[in-house]
């Protein structure tokens, strides 16, 4: 009897200590700042204690504003690289490494002809007939003297059927100059809906408008290669129980096989992509892989993180400059090549090996390529002036104000 009241009271204590526990003050966090300084003890707002404007104001936060057709990217832990071998190819430039990425958010798909078809639109609008022109891609990149595209370089950029295919004929430098209008375009929009009237007058006088006001988001750009790699491995999907992963991936689905292994579209492949010589979609009444050129942005099945086509339809561009030791040379946390640092240019013979400092990585592998250049961890690269058929892009953002 002696024990059942003790426990009891041990348990009313309990209970009594939660009730005035659960009623101290909660720290300030960046959402819920509180009404007063925890360094002056003064009130945050617009006066002053001797009554003057000018005192420090805290902005409402509610978080990171969602940017249109951005994925959430968990970052973490990964082992970069390419562990399948091509005897056919002696480069050995993106060995295994242990990195981490920092969450970051990433386009869920490539960007399409219809969204570069809207900036075009806005550009003749407001900006000069100069800068326009530079805007335009190269439709020519489907031309070829001996095969009959003609069709596409009249008609995949401009004509309805093809709005939601990936834009092609891009160049590295006319997809970082699309980023840029991106993120002014949506911080405008973000800041005219979201803001004070001060906040909308400066967006509507296209000012600066202050990272502080907390209704803005951090620029659009081009993936590093760490960050496109990680998220198109999506090996989120296999992880159990505590941090253990029990298989890599050779794709970003699961399994090792360009087919598809559950239900109805059993034996239908996975990515667009080429077969093999002369093969580029299968024969017809069973087109395998749906498309000979391009395929519909949203086809195939999006891999664990929600981003489709990671592998084939076009390879993408990312940020980096090539060298084929950066794997040697980059931090292990949040690595990137900006530029000729430590890896200098002078190392290599342009004429033999056609590096420079204008060398820019593509990955994921196109319609036009065959598997091999369907794993993450394979990298080509060309001069960020370039264009083709087989080069498109998707843009990312950092997730800010998180140490994760």
């Amino acid at each position: 009897m002696l024990r059942i009241k003790s426990y009891y009271a041990a348990l009313l204590l309990l209970s009594l200590g939660l009730l005035f526990g659960g009623c101290q003050k909660s720290p300030p966090t960046s959402t819920k700042p509180g009404k007063k300084s925890t360094t002056t003890g003064m009130a945050f707002g617009k006066k002053r204690p001797n009554g003057e404007d000018g005192g420090f104001a805290m902005e409402k936060f509610k978080g990171q504003p969602e940017g249109p057709n951005l994925v959430f990217i968990e970052g973490g832990r990964h082992v970069m690289g390419t562990f399948e071998e091509n005897i056919e190819m002696t480069a050995a430039d993106n060995l295994e490494r242990t990195i981490t990425i920092a969450s970051f958010y990433m386009d869920e798909t490539e960007v399409a002809n219809v969204h570069w078809l809207e900036y075009l639109h806005y550009l003749k609008a407001d900006s000069s007939e100069e800068i326009y022109q530079a805007a335009l891609p190269d439709t020519t990149v489907w031309a070829a003297e001996l095969a009959f595209n003609d069709p596409y370089v009249d008609h995949y950029l401009r004509y309805p059927g093809f709005r939601y295919f990936p834009v092609v004929g891009i160049s590295w430098k006319q997809a970082n100059d699309f980023a840029t209008w991106r993120t002014t375009v949506v911080n405008n929009n973000l800041a005219i809906k979201d803001g004070k009237k001060e906040i909308k007058d400066k967006a509507k006088a296209g000012e600066r408008i202050p990272l502080e006001s907390g209704v803005v988001l951090p620029g659009y750009r081009l993936p590093t290669e760490a960050e496109w790699e990680y998220a198109a491995k999506g090996l989120i999907g296999t992880q159990y129980i505590d941090e253990m992963q029990d298989y890599a991936r050779l794709y970003p689905w699961d399994g090792h096989s360009l087919r598809n292994p559950y239900g109805k579209l059993m034996g239908t492949m996975m990515a667009n992509y080429k077969r093999g010589r002369g093969d580029y979609a299968g024969i017809a009444g069973r087109l395998n892989d749906t498309a000979m050129i391009t395929d519909w942005i949203y086809a195939n099945p999006p891999n664990d993180f929600g981003l489709y086509n990671m592998a084939g339809n076009v390879n993408e561009w990312v940020y980096d400059l090539f060298r084929p030791m950066s794997f040697e040379d980059v931090e292990d946390l949040n690595p990137i090549r900006r530029n000729e640092y430590i890896d200098q240019v002078k190392m290599y013979d342009p004429e033999e090996t056609l590096i420079t400092n204008r060398s820019r990585i593509f990955k994921g592998g196109s319609w036009k390529d065959v598997a091999y250049w369907l794993t993450p961890g394979t990298r080509r690269f060309i001069d960020e002036d370039s264009s083709t058929s087989h080069i498109g892009f998707r843009c990312a953002m950092i997730r800010a104000g998180t140490n994760k």
